[in-house]
C-alpha cells in the first residue's frame, strides 16, 4: 500500500494529537490528581503510537510506547505524577514534535531519543532520578515516590517494626553496567543484608533477580537495627556495585505509602509487561479502544460527531483569488449598468451583487480561523520560560475563539511570541521581588483577544513592575537618540514609545530570553506591515499592557475612492475618522508645516498631490479643499484631495517585486472602469 497518500493526513492528525497532549499535560500539571485527564492523554498517546507504527515511523512509535507505559501506571493509581515525571514527559513531547517536523520536511522522523527512553524506563521501574536529589531527600520522599508497592501484610510488618524501635530502610542498589554476573552480585547484596536484618520486599521480585530478569538495579524494603549510612557503606564495599541509596523511613512516610497499599496488591510493572508491542499496534489499538470504551468518558470529549472537513489552505487561496476577480467584474458590470440605463440589466446586476455579497461572506468566513491556533502554543512556552527563570506565572488566555483571516494568523505568531517572552522575562518580577513589593509570589500574564469594529485587538498584559520612563529617557540620551533638552520635553507616554525605536534597549543585561526593547522595533514593523498598530501602556508597580490592533483581513477591504487630477486613490475606511472641506483661510502655517483646526485642536494637513507629484492638481490654487481625516492610534492627520468618488469594496493586489515598498502606498486595486487605483497607507503619513 502506498502510504504517501496518507502522509498529509498523518501529519495533520499527529500535530492535533501533539497539541492535545501538550494542553492535557498542562492541565494535569495544574491538577495532578485528576485521572480523567490522564485517560485523555493516554488515549491520545495510544492513537499517535498506532498511527506512527502503521505509517512505519518506528522511532516515533517506540517513544510514544514508552510514554504509554508511564501513563498506564498513573491511570491505574500505581504511580503519582511528580515534577521529574512531568519534565520527562514534556521532553518526550518535544522530541515527538521534532520527529513530526522532520517528517513534514520530507525526513523519516528518526531521532536519537535513547536518553529520554532510558528516563521513561527508569520511571516505570520506580527509580528516582539523581537529579531529583534522592539521596538528599527527606525520609518521606522515597516512600512517597517509590512505586514498589506493599501488600497489607508487608505494610503492617514494617509499621510494627518501627513501633518496636527497629529501623525500616528503603534501599536502591545499582550494579555496574559491565558486570557479567549481575544475579550473583545481587545475591551477595541480599546475603549481606540478611546477616543484619530482614528484606521484606524487593522489586523486581527475588525470583526475577535470581533469573537475571532485571536491568542492573533493584530496590527493596529492609528492617534492621543499623543506620542507613552504615548499610550503604556495607553494600558499597562489595565489588561491581555502582551506586547505593539507603534512606530511613518513619511512621509518616509509611502512612503515606499505606494509601497506595490498599489498591496495590499486584506487582506494579505487570501491566507494562503485558502492554502490546509496537509492531502489533493495530490489534493493540483495538484492544485498548475496547478497554477504554467501558470506562467513563472524561468531560473534555464531546459526544457529537465531527461535522468539519480539512481543506488545504492553498485551495482556499485559489478560491479567494477567483472571487477577487469576480468582485472586480461585478464592480465593472455595476458601472456599465449605470451608464447604459437598462432596467433589465440593472436588476440582473443588482441580483448578482446580492449573490456575490453572500458568496463573499462565505469565502471570507472559510478563511477565518480562531486565534486559538496561535495561542495554543503559548501556555507551554510560558510554563517552560517561567521554570527556566525560576518564576511563578499564571497565563490567563481569553477570547481564543476570536477569528482572524488566515493570512494574518500566519504572520502574527512571531510578534506575539516576542511580546510574551518580554512579559515573562522583564515584565513579571522574580518571586522575592514580588513578595518584597507586597504582591503574591505568582505573577499573572493575561493574553486576550477581542473584536472591536473592523479590527481585532490582542493584548498582552502583565502585573509586573511596569516600565520606568525616566530610565528609558536616560538610556536614549546615553545612546545619542535624544538630547537632554529633547528628553525634558517628553511625556511619560512618549518616553515609553521609544521602546519601539530600532536597536533601543533599557536592559542592563540582555538575557537569552529577551530584553525589553530589543527587537520591539521588529515587532512593530511586522504589525504595521499587516496594517495594524501596537501601543504600550504601563504603570510603574502595576504592570504593562501591549495592545496590538489588527485588521480582520488583508484581502478585501472597504475603501473610499478619491480623485487627484486624473488619478484615483483608495483610502481604507478603517483608517478614516471624518471627511470635510476647509477654506484656504483656515489653513495655518506653523514652523513651515500646514495645519488645520479639527475638533478644537490643530492637526497636520498633508498634500497628497505634492507627495505623489500629481501633474494636474494643486490644492493650493483652490479656495476650498476637501480633506480626509485619518487616524493612527491617537494621532490624526488631514489628507488633502480633489474629490470624493465614493465608498467601495476593493481587492488588494500587491505591487510586486518591481515596485517594492513605495512610500505611502500599500498596494493597488482594479476599479470597475478597469482603471488601476493605488491604495494609500495612512500610517505612513503619521509619524
Amino acid at each position: 500500500m502506498d502510504m504517501n497518500q496518507y502522509l498529509s493526513m498523518f501529519i495533520d492528525e499527529s500535530n492535533d494529537h501533539l497539541q492535545s497532549l501538550n494542553e492535557s499535560m498542562m492541565g494535569l500539571e495544574a491538577n495532578p490528581e485528576d485521572l480523567s485527564i490522564v485517560q485523555v492523554i493516554f488515549r491520545s498517546a495510544h492513537t499517535l503510537k498506532g498511527m506512527a507504527a502503521t505509517m512505519g515511523f518506528e522511532d516515533l512509535a517506540s517513544l510514544t510506547h514508552q510514554m504509554e507505559n508511564v501513563l498506564d501506571l498513573v491511570r491505574n493509581n500505581k504511580l503519582r505524577m511528580q515534577d521529574f515525571i512531568f519534565d520527562t514527559l514534556f521532553k518526550s513531547l518535544d522530541a515527538l514534535e521534532s520527529m513530526v517536523e522532520d517528517i513534514t520536511g520530507g525526513g523519516e522522523g528518526k531521532a536519537d531519543v535513547s536518553a529520554i527512553v532510558a528516563s521513561l524506563q527508569a520511571i516505570v521501574r520506580g527509580e528516582i532520578p539523581t537529579a531529583a536529589g534522592a539521596a538528599a531527600a527527606s525520609a518521606a520522599a522515597p516512600a512517597a515516590e517509590a512505586p514498589v508497592f506493599l501488600d497489607e501484610f508487608q505494610y503492617s510488618v514494617l509499621e510494627q517494626s518501627l513501633q518496636e524501635g527497629h529501623k525500616v530502610l528503603y534501599v536502591d542498589v545499582a550494579i555496574r553496567k559491565d558486570c557479567q554476573l549481575k544475579a550473583v552480585r545481587a545475591y551477595m547484596v541480599f546475603d549481606l543484608l540478611e546477616r543484619s536484618g530482614e528484606v521484606v520486599k524487593s522489586f523486581p521480585s527475588v525470583q526475577d533477580i535470581e533469573q537475571e530478569k532485571f536491568d542492573h538495579s533493584f530496590s527493596l524494603y529492609y528492617i534492621t537495627q543499623k543506620e542507613a549510612s552504615e548499610i550503604q557503606a556495607m553494600i558499597l564495599n562489595l565489588s561491581e556495585i555502582d551506586k547505593v541509596t539507603a534512606v530511613a523511613l518513619d511512621q509518616e512516610s509509611l502512612r503515606q505509602m499505606g494509601q497506595d497499599t490498599v489498591a496495590a496488591t499486584a506487582e506494579a510493572p505487570a501491566p507494562v509487561k503485558e502492554a502490546a508491542p509496537v509492531s502489533n499496534a493495530s490489534p493493540a489499538s483495538a484492544a485498548h479502544a475496547k478497554e477504554d470504551a467501558g470506562k467513563p468518558a472524561p468531560a473534555r470529549t464531546g459526544g457529537a460527531p465531527s461535522r468539519t472537513i480539512r481543506v488545504d489552505i492553498e485551495r482556499l487561496d485559489v478560491l479567494m483569488n477567483l472571487f477577487s476577480e469576480l468582485l472586480i467584474d461585478r464592480v465593472r458590470l455595476e458601472q456599465l449598468a449605470s451608464e447604459v440605463q437598462n432596467t433589465d440589466l440593472t436588476e440582473t446586476v443588482e441580483h448578482m451583487g446580492r449573490v456575490s455579497g453572500d458568496l463573499q461572506n462565505i469565502v471570507m468566513k472559510l478563511r477565518m480561523v480562531p486565534v486559538d491556533t496561535v495561542f495554543n502554543r503559548f501556555p507551554r512556552m510560558v510554563r517552560d520560560l517561567a521554570k527556566s527563570l525560576d518564576k511563578k506565572i499564571d497565563l490567563i488566555v481569553t477570547g481564543a475563539e476570536t477569528e482572524l483571516d488566515r493570512t494574518v494568523i500566519d504572520e502574527i505568531g512571531d510578534p506575539l511570541v516576542h511580546l510574551l517572552r518580554n512579559a515573562v522575562d522583564h515584565g513579571v518580577e522574580g518571586i522575592q521581588d514580588r513578595l518584597a513589593a507586597g504582591k503574591s509570589d505568582t505573577g499573572t500574564v493575561n493574553l486576550r483577544a477581542f473584536h472591536s469594529g473592523n479590527h481585532v485587538f490582542i493584548e498582552i498584559e502583565d502585573d509586573g513592575a511596569g516600565i520606568n520612563p525616566q530610565k528609558i529617557l536616560q538610556s536614549a540620551i546615553k545612546k545619542g537618540i535624544l538630547s537632554q533638552e529633547q528628553a525634558s520635553s517628553y511625556s511619560d507616554d512618549e518616553a515609553i514609545q521609544l521602546l519601539f525605536a530600532p536597536g533601543f534597549s533599557t536592559a542592563e543585561v540582555i538575557s537569552d530570553v529577551s530584553g525589553r526593547g530589543v527587537g520591539l522595533d521588529v515587532v512593530k514593523s511586522k504589525i504595521t506591515s499587516l496594517g495594524g498598530n501596537v501601543v504600550v501602556y504601563s504603570t510603574q508597580g502595576k504592570g504593562t499592557n501591549f495592545s496590538v490592533q489588527l485588521p480582520l483581513t488583508l484581502s478585501i477591504i472597504a475603501a473610499m475612492l478619491v480623485r487627484l487630477g486624473t488619478e484615483k486613490y483608495a483610502i481604507p475606511l478603517s483608517s478614516i475618522v471624518e471627511t470635510g472641506i476647509v477654506k484656504q483661510t483656515q489653513i495655518r502655517s506653523i514652523h513651515g508645516n500646514k495645519m488645520v483646526e479639527f475638533r478644537n485642536s490643530h492637526i497636520p494637513l498633508v498634500s497628497l498631490s505634492k507627495i505623489f507629484s500629481v501633474p494636474d492638481y494643486d490644492e493650493s490654487t483652490e479656495e476650498e479643499t476637501e480633506i480626509v481625516v485619518v487616524r493612527k492610534g491617537e494621532r490624526l492627520v488631514a489628507l488633502a484631495v480633489q474629490d470624493f468618488i465614493g465608498q467601495n469594496e476593493i481587492v488588494i493586489k500587491n505591487l510586486g517585486k518591481y515596485l517594492p515598498e513605495v512610500q505611502g502606498i500599500s498596494g493597488a486595486t482594479i476599479l470597475g472602469d478597469g482603471q488601476v487605483a493605488l491604495i494609500i497607507d495612512p500610517n505612513a503619513f503619521i509619524k
